[in-house]
């Protein structure tokens, strides 16, 4: 298969932006692909908000950040309707979620209520407000971000929002060396701000599309199924990974035989995603010893790969 320019270009850009982070933009690329979101934890000032603007540049998508707080209530994302003086008439104004990419910043800052304003946008790509359906842009991705070391004023994430989470990624430390061209590369201007579009979004609905149609050969599908079902027998997790985790692990791995240039499904993409596709998924027993990470690297360690 050859390589999709548009995607070459797409990298490039995302690189140019994060420095020192190839292997999560990778992973961001792969989650996007398959139509997946996207939950981004990380200390701060490691370039979250940076990625996400970028990815919103680069595919001239139109970008909304919400910043969570405790105060936040599901009309602050959701919208809702205004009243008009003129001719007392309601009329519907939409929130940031109506957007193609929505940065939810420090989403586990806000209240469970407002926290599950985004389950039905994540899951079907539409809201219900007031009694009405309304459908959401074409492509539709939340990029949330949180703090995994300060819990002071933080609500954990429910398990049915973090199912609908594609990966979960870190961007880490860049290397000293990775640090200096970060400084370099700051020294006149935002890296962000000099960024053209480069995949429009009716181009990445084709591409999405054409995932779907990457080969998985049945034992592959099946190894993707018997590392799920190990994460649900194993009893060091109170919660195993659910069909959705099956559904998004086979299709983050079809994207990335994509952005390999082949077309089709080795055991080899499974394997590299089944961690940040799983692991946040899943709840490790009290006294278990290991972390849900842990674990998932354990089962893939272990569990045999097809020929």
């Amino acid at each position: 298969m050859e390589p999709v320019p548009e995607l070459e270009a797409l990298r490039a850009n995302l690189r140019a932006a994060v420095r020192g982070a190839d292997e999560t933009v990778e992973r961001v690329l792969a989650a996007v692909l398959a139509g997946g979101h996207v939950l981004l934890e990380d200390v701060p000032g490691t370039g979250k908000t940076t990625l996400a603007k970028a990815l919103a540049r680069s595919l001239g998508a139109t970008f909304a950040r919400v910043q969570f707080t405790p105060d936040l209530l599901p009309t602050d994302i959701l919208g809702g309707s205004v009243y008009r003086a003129s001719d007392g008439a309601f009329l519907f104004r939409p929130g940031p979620i109506f957007a193609q990419v929505v940065l939810a910043d420090e989403v586990n800052r806000a209240s469970p209520r407002t926290q599950s304003a985004l389950l039905e946008a994540m899951a079907e790509r539409q809201v219900s407000i007031e009694g009405e359906t309304r459908p959401l842009p074409e492509p539709f991705l939340v990029l949330a971000t949180e703090n995994p070391v300060e819990h002071a004023g933080t609500y954990p994430l429910p398990e049915a929002q973090l199912d609908r989470f594609c990966m979960r990624l870190s961007l880490g430390y860049p290397t000293p060396e990775e640090e200096v061209r970060v400084l370099r590369d700051h020294a006149a201007a935002e890296p962000v701000d000099a960024l053209r579009p480069v995949l429009a979004p009716a181009r990445l609905a084709e591409l999405q599309a054409r995932v779907r149609a990457v080969a998985t050969e049945d034992s592959v599908l099946g190894y993707v199924v018997r590392l799920v079902a190990r994460t649900r027998a194993e009893p060091r997790l109170r919660l195993g990974a659910s069909p959705r985790a099956s559904l998004d692990l086979r299709r983050c791995a079809q994207a990335a035989a994509l952005l390999a240039g082949r077309d089709f499904v080795s055991p080899a993409d499974v394997r590299a995603l089944a961690v940040p596709v799983l692991a946040h998924r899943l709840l490790a027993a009290p006294r278990a010893g290991a972390t849900a990470a842990e674990v998932v690297d354990e089962i893939v360690r272990s569990e045999p790969v097809p020929d």
